[in-house]
């Protein structure tokens, strides 16, 4: 039986918190020095990324595609995103707590650090306050907000944008150590393969999920379709969608952020949700909230405020 509500894209939004009308992350400076740390880390890896391709082994391969999809699927799309920031779905703590760490395998920041910027794109999306908004530029949207951006160093202000991640022990340790479990993996794969390994295994899929990440952020804000008259540019973007399983159906999220669904239309594959509906079928995933498929043709009539949400 599915209970339908009326949620805006608006009010669809994770756990409330108390923001306050003065929060000075609202202004967040474009122009704030050099990250030297990741400008170089990300260089490094950029590098090492090239190199892979010049020690190619198809079990090194396999070690990429595992490693991909446990840190941009399961971790990033699944977890820190679907679960965490928006909670579309309910799991056991001790799941959770595993899909978060496979997050971190993506080297895109601990989870509140990254739940707490993803909400704020989501309160001042394409406004004044939002971290990575293509109206800022084409390049600052992408990695730009991250290079040069001041978000880096309000560790403190940003936790009231994620208060429910904030006050757990466990999410509070992992966002200080994120770079642990990569740390872990990568020694592993170097152990067992050598430099094929670590390159194929931890360098490549770090450095190509970040940059696919980052295309939900721009190239998802600038091309592509839109089926829902939300109050920004998110687009919905078949390439951006295959590459990252699901999350470049960026217009269907933005019109409904709750939902655990983003491929409203049967054409558009989702395989971030087939994964969610897998867990829930073990048994491992409920509440599951997922926006009401309708035609396209019927979508683009609705008005932004009847965009409906369930739980199946």
């Amino acid at each position: 039986m599915r209970i339908w509500s009326t949620l805006s894209s608006q009010s669809a939004q994770a756990p409330a918190t108390d923001l306050g009308a003065g929060t000075f992350l609202h202004s967040q400076s474009l122009k704030c020095g050099t990250n030297w740390v990741f400008a170089i880390t990300f260089a490094s890896f950029h590098l090492g990324a090239l190199a892979a391709f010049f020690l190619f082994r198809w079990p090194a391969f396999v070690a990429f595609l595992v490693v991909w999809v446990l840190a941009e699927n399961v971790g990033i799309a699944m977890g820190y995103h679907r679960l965490l920031t928006h909670r579309g779905y309910s799991t056991p703590k001790w799941l959770e707590y595993c899909i978060a760490t496979c997050g971190t395998l993506a080297l895109q920041g601990g989870p509140i650090y990254w739940v707490a910027v993803h909400r704020m794109h989501h309160r001042y999306t394409d406004k004044e306050g939002d971290p990575h908004s293509p109206r800022d530029g084409k390049w600052w949207s992408h990695m730009g907000w991250i290079l040069n951006g001041s978000l880096r160093n309000e560790t403190k202000a940003l936790k009231q944008y994620s208060p429910d991640l904030a006050r757990d022990r466990y999410y509070a340790w992992l966002s200080k150590y994120h770079w642990v479990p990569l740390t872990v993996v990568g020694l592993a794969l170097f152990a067992i393969g050598g430099w094929p390994w670590l390159l194929w295994g931890a360098v490549l899929p770090v450095t190509v999920g970040c940059h696919v990440t980052w295309m939900v952020n721009s190239v998802t804000h600038l091309w592509g379709s839109r089926r829902f008259s939300t109050r920004d540019d998110s687009r919905n973007n078949v390439w951006v969608a295959l590459l990252t399983g699901g999350e470049g159906w960026h217009n269907n999220h933005h019109a409904n952020p709750v939902s655990a669904r983003h491929g409203v239309a049967w054409y558009e594959i989702d395989v971030n949700y087939y994964g969610i509906l897998l867990l829930k079928k073990l048994g491992l995933a409920s509440h599951v909230k997922t926006a009401k498929q309708i035609p396209a043709a019927q979508a683009r009539a609705l008005p932004e405020s009847l965009d409906a949400v369930g739980e199946i």
